[in-house]
């Protein structure tokens, strides 16, 4: 990629382009772009992962969604990849990773509303602070050793739950199904932006932490990943094609509300924020379709 950092937005001169953002650490992009001080290297092309480098230095004025429904054909998710959160939990650690899915159109931006629609509101909605990894390029039974060449880069994340539809027997049936009650759209945010491999490796030691209104939900370090990202990355593409632009959404700690006693679910109007150390923050408010 001819870029280590990525970002999608809107120029000083009303130009929506992608483009590698002049900073030095992931928690400078927010800062400057409130200053206004925020510059890019513009990066030619409309394909996130087709990109072309220019000599273009531009200002940017506003920030965009890094992705959107058409650039990602699948979001696949893990469950149940924290050890202490599965400690937690008392649960015994699964012998491969468990996965669901989230078809497109649930990816959002970093800034964007999650709409709950009707059918999930006033019920048990849930956040997830999650690293995401975001698939550079089409694979298939990819080796350890060649498994970050396929990485396009991390983002922070957001794996939206409503829990009814994912686990009461009223909605779900017998068996817990996890993918329609996280499924809807913008039921996955993502962003601000994707940072490369080739700053932080494969992501084994970031601090992950969950913010509701403020208040510290979720704190952790990816180091407790019982799947680590090219252990998901071979395991994933293994007799399955893991095509460019694909979403794998690596599980969420402990600090869920569904692990609450006394469990406060998300209502219209809280915002959620995932920051991830290295990656900045997806702030997200719900808000209810009329």
């Amino acid at each position: 990629m001819p870029w280590t950092r990525l970002i999608r937005f809107v120029s000083n001169s009303g130009i929506t382009t992608f483009g590698d953002p002049c900073i030095e650490k992931g928690e400078d992009l927010l800062r400057l772009l409130d200053k206004k001080e925020l510059y890019a290297r513009r990066l030619e092309g409309n394909d996130p992962f087709e990109l072309t480098s220019t000599n273009e230095k531009v200002r940017v004025e506003r920030l965009l969604g890094i992705l959107t429904p058409e650039d990602v054909p699948i979001i696949k998710c893990i469950g149940l990849n924290y050890v202490k959160h599965i400690t937690e939990l008392g649960r015994k650690p699964p012998p491969y990773p468990s996965m669901f899915m989230k078809p497109s159109p649930a990816i959002s931006g970093f800034n964007s509303d999650i709409i709950v629609p009707s059918i999930a509101q006033h019920k048990n909605l849930d956040y997830e602070g999650e690293l995401a990894v975001v698939i550079g390029k089409t694979g298939k039974n990819i080796t350890s050793e060649k498994a970050l060449s396929y990485i396009a880069g991390y983002a922070s994340s957001n794996d939206v739950s409503e829990r009814k539809w994912q686990r009461d027997p009223l909605y779900a049936g017998s068996v817990p199904q996890w993918s329609f009650g996280k499924s809807f759209d913008t039921f996955a945010p993502i962003g601000p932006m994707i940072v490369s491999p080739s700053i932080l490796g494969a992501a084994g030691n970031l601090d992950l932490r969950t913010f509701v209104n403020g208040q510290l939900r979720q704190g952790t370090n990816t180091k407790d990943l019982l799947f680590g990202v090219v252990e998901l990355v071979c395991f994933l593409s293994q007799g399955s094609t893991l095509q460019k632009g694909t979403v794998i959404m690596t599980g969420t700690p402990g600090g869920v509300v569904l692990g609450m006693e006394k469990p406060v679910w998300l209502g219209e109007g809280d915002v959620v924020e995932v920051s991830i150390e290295g990656l900045g923050s997806c702030v997200n408010r719900v808000v209810y379709e009329r």
